[in-house]
């Protein structure tokens, strides 16, 4: 079974609590049951993945690289906008990667619209919610 990994980067642990005007108030807790639903809808396994720690996320996507994961989707948090070397992980890893933002960040302050991790991603999902999860996902479970 194809099984695809979900990071979700800096404060995204947070989601429901912090600026629900921006992110809305459902959790990261809501966001991984929303996927599980439609990974065993698509017949293709998920796994989760969050931390606040640059460092951390760099290590995962590397032993995801080395196992039997198929894709990521990868919410990189503020880390977009900053990240020279988690782009250099995701390009790294050859593993077809999506990036999402619940927030379209092309509406969001001057810095936050530059993404350092896009170009190392098969695509990019901004603005949709957790939608855009969900379109990432299902883009996933019909690649080869």
């Amino acid at each position: 079974m194809k099984r695809i990994v979900i990071i979700n980067g800096p404060n995204l642990d947070r989601l429901g609590i912090r600026e629900p005007d921006i992110y809305g108030d459902q959790t990261l807790t809501d966001l991984e049951n929303l996927l599980t639903q439609e990974a065993e809808d698509l017949g293709v396994q998920v796994q989760f993945y969050q931390s606040n720690h640059e460092g951390f996320i760099i290590d995962e996507i590397g032993e995801y690289a080395d196992s039997e994961v198929f894709g990521l989707i990868i919410n990189p948090g503020a880390l977009t906008h900053t990240s020279l070397a988690l782009r250099d992980a995701l390009a790294g890893s050859d593993l077809p990667s999506i990036e999402v933002h619940i927030s379209n960040i092309y509406r969001r302050e001057e810095i936050r619209q530059h993404s350092l991790t896009a170009p190392a991603c098969i695509g990019v999902i901004s603005g949709l919610g957790f939608d855009g999860y969900i379109a990432a996902l299902r883009h996933l479970a019909k690649l080869d």
